[in-house]
């Protein structure tokens, strides 16, 4: 199986710096629930040339850009893993194909497949087609997230070894929905409410003093969730994150932090941002309509069709402290925002200052502050993730 990306630029800023097949969306990445759901632990990922070598590095198990063979399947990395959709995909015959529209959602091939991909793809036959098969942008990863939690929890976490306990002080609504990996801590007045929804807790996971937790969601491996947080259905944690305040119907991809007081709703966060103290977005208009949302695909708001639409921060950005971001605003990969104005629309890749008066983040003092920051969790910042920002930061600065 070949696990494909045909629009990244719909999910950019965040996977400006990572395949779409990495997107958290549920508790799992498209790409590590696709494998499970079909199976094959042998499949390759199909990337933007311009992330090879980085993504090399960080899954050296996972075969890059090669040929498919006779009898693969090319799966889109934008299928949604509802059944009638794999069922549909699992019965593809060689030489048969699946599409959405333009957008292929899955090809079996008949021989070894010509190269390039793209090429090959636009020769096939359009004649199967299906609608609502894709996801088109990180909103609808988003608002996908709830159900997909719901679906993991089911298929890949109900029959795991559970290692739930009843902790002093600790109130459980619902423990059969409820699954807590090897040394979780849960401190006295955390409330578990599974009622409406499972909760996944992850392996060596921190829930602090009176937090609350609503499901459907999931708290990422080696996480914290701070003292008194609230914590909403449809919110996923990635690992290593630290989360406080008020968190709804949002991801967390990973390694990033909102430690402290502040709303955070129907969102998605990149890796290694941080998010300060009494900063608060809205995802909601005053007059209830669809949000519109820049899209670096088109080059201009698109139209997300649904009320509920928070903030995209890409990877490396810092917030500063009791900042206030509109509904929808995309802030790029690399930024460094702080101020009273709003953050609203777009805030391009590095960018630095504040929303009425932005300049360049230069590139080099943002690869040393990166370099520091994944040195203090024990990670290097390796010359291939220097050369990749430094490509993004001359398409959109120039030299």
């Amino acid at each position: 199986m070949i696990i494909y990306d045909d629009i990244p630029q719909a999910f950019y800023p965040i996977c400006l710096s990572r395949p779409v097949s990495d997107l958290r969306c549920g508790i799992l990445k498209l790409r590590q629930r696709l494998t499970a759901l079909f199976k094959d632990d042998d499949a390759a990922l199909w990337i933007e040339p311009r992330l090879e070598k980085l993504w090399q590095e960080r899954l050296p198990d996972w075969p890059l850009n090669r040929p498919a063979k006779k009898g693969e399947l090319l799966i889109n990395s934008r299928i949604k893993p509802r059944a009638e959709v794999i069922q549909a995909i699992k019965a593809l015959q060689p030489g048969q194909s699946i599409f959405e529209g333009e957008y292929l959602i899955a090809h079996r091939a008949a021989a070894d497949l010509a190269f390039p991909l793209e090429s090959f793809i636009q020769r096939l036959s359009r004649d199967q087609q299906q609608e609502g098969w894709l996801f088109g942008n990180l909103s609808d990863i988003v608002h996908a997230s709830e159900g997909l939690i719901r679906q993991d929890f089911e298929q890949f976490f109900y029959d795991k070894d559970n290692f739930f306990e009843t902790e002093p002080g600790v109130t459980i609504l619902e423990p059969y929905s409820i699954w807590i990996g090897e040394d979780v801590s849960l401190k006295p007045g955390v409330v578990l409410d599974a009622s409406e929804g499972p909760i996944v807790i992850d392996e060596g996971a921190t829930i602090m003093h009176n937090a609350v937790i609503v499901g459907p969601a999931y708290i990422g491996k080696k996480s914290q969730i701070k003292i008194a947080a609230k914590i909403y259905p449809g919110t996923s944690i990635g690992p290593v994150c630290k989360v406080g305040g008020e968190v709804e119907g949002s991801t967390f991809q990973a390694y990033s932090n909102k430690q402290h007081d502040g709303f955070l709703g129907n969102s998605y966060v990149g890796e290694w941002v941080n998010i300060g103290a009494d900063t608060n977005n809205s995802d909601l208009k005053n007059t209830y309509g669809s949000v519109f949302s820049y899209s670096y695909l088109t080059g201009k708001k698109e139209d997300t069709h649904t009320m509920f639409m928070g903030c995209i921060i890409g990877d490396h950005s810092k917030i500063g402290i009791n900042c206030s971001i509109n509904t929808g605003a995309v802030i790029g990969m690399g930024s460094n925002l702080w101020g009273s104005p709003l953050i609203d629309g777009f805030i391009p890749d590095f960018s630095w200052g504040n929303a009425s008066l932005l300049v360049p983040h230069r590139v080099e003092s943002f690869c040393k502050t990166a370099a520091l920051v994944k040195q203090r969790r024990g990670l290097q910042f390796s010359p291939s993730e220097e050369a990749l920002y430094t490509q993004i930061f001359k398409s959109t600065h120039g030299d």
